[in-house]
């Protein structure tokens, strides 16, 4: 199978790209901008007749596209960048998928939702409360042309909504989960207020590539010695997550315990966020797995999000 990963120096990029070039009759090319090294291929994402000769020439059957500005803040403070990366290229790359006859994987949000209502079945309609939820739901739209965002639809263009991630990463800034590491670790007598109001799904990036790389061979399944004939149709929205909830501050408080480290510098913040600054953010997104678990018949397969930190913790 011939794969194109997006965004592949990210922290799920960079999974996915691992996870599909961990099966030696699999061809990846992993693409990265700012942050290119190693096998990477530099390319803008904005240059659409790069993209396209790349297409064009390795013809790839599927393309997953990870790249995306996922920070709310940055997203409001640079409306128009994030516009560009998070729904014009998605487009791009929809109607070369067209063209070119490949699947491609959209990465969006849970944020694209209220969270007033959940569980979220991939049913229900989006209703995003920052630019940052608007700028994805704009992205699954120009993916699926317009017609699929209400309505489970097939084809070669799927939308994979998932919560805020964690995993394995250069920096733990690279993360909104990892970063809270720091914080826990930090014990020289500054002090945090941390948010208790938000419930969160965090889920592992290695899950969501192994989920994928199952994804692709279900798709291909009905022939499975083509290596290339990919037969399967898929539902357009598709919804992972780990199942277990925290907020932030309680995540902090698993850290803690995990590290042996006191938190009382650590404040929990149950109130809505408000002003003119803040990004608003919805209370509980939680995306059902009914898609995965019952249509396709697959495990969601999410590891515990302590066992996982505690392994990754104390490996060293």
């Amino acid at each position: 199978m011939k794969v194109i990963v997006t965004g592949a120096s990210g922290v799920l990029g960079s999974a996915v790209y691992e996870k599909f070039r961990s099966d030696p009759q699999n061809d990846v090319i992993g693409l990265a901008h700012s942050r290119q090294h190693g096998d990477l291929i530099k390319v803008d994402l904005h240059d659409s007749a790069a993209v396209e000769k790349l297409v064009a020439e390795f013809k790839p059957h599927w393309v997953i596209h990870c790249a995306a500005e996922r920070r709310p803040d940055v997203a409001d403070k640079n409306p128009e960048a994030t516009q560009r990366l998070n729904a014009e290229v998605p487009g791009f790359l929809a109607g070369l998928s067209r063209k070119y006859d490949y699947t491609l994987v959209y990465i969006s949000t849970d944020y694209v939702f209220d969270g007033t209502s959940p569980p979220y079945e991939v049913t229900d309609k989006p209703n995003p409360l920052q630019f940052y939820g608007k700028s994805k739901l704009d992205g699954e739209r120009a993916v699926l042309e317009g017609g699929g965002v209400d309505n489970v639809l097939r084809g070669s263009q799927v939308v994979l909504r998932v919560p805020v991630l964690y995993g394995p990463a250069p920096k733990n800034s690279d993360t909104a989960i990892n970063i809270l590491v720091d914080i826990v670790l930090d014990q020289s007598g500054k002090t945090y207020k941390m948010d208790h109001y938000a419930t969160r799904y965090p889920t592992n990036t290695l899950d969501i590539a192994s989920f994928l790389f199952r994804l692709a061979y279900y798709q291909s399944q009905a022939n499975p010695n083509s290596g290339s004939t990919l037969s399967k149709s898929l539902p357009q929205i598709l919804h992972y997550s780990a199942p277990e909830p925290f907020t932030k501050y309680e995540m902090c408080l698993v850290f803690a315990k995990i590290l042996g480290v006191r938190h009382k510098h650590i404040m929990p913040d149950a109130e809505e966020p408000k002003g003119e600054s803040a990004v608003t953010r919805p209370r509980d997104c939680k995306l059902s797995t009914k898609i995965v678990e019952d249509y396709l018949q697959m495990d969601v397969g999410a590891c515990g999000f302590e066992e996982w930190w505690t392994s990754y913790l104390k490996k060293d």
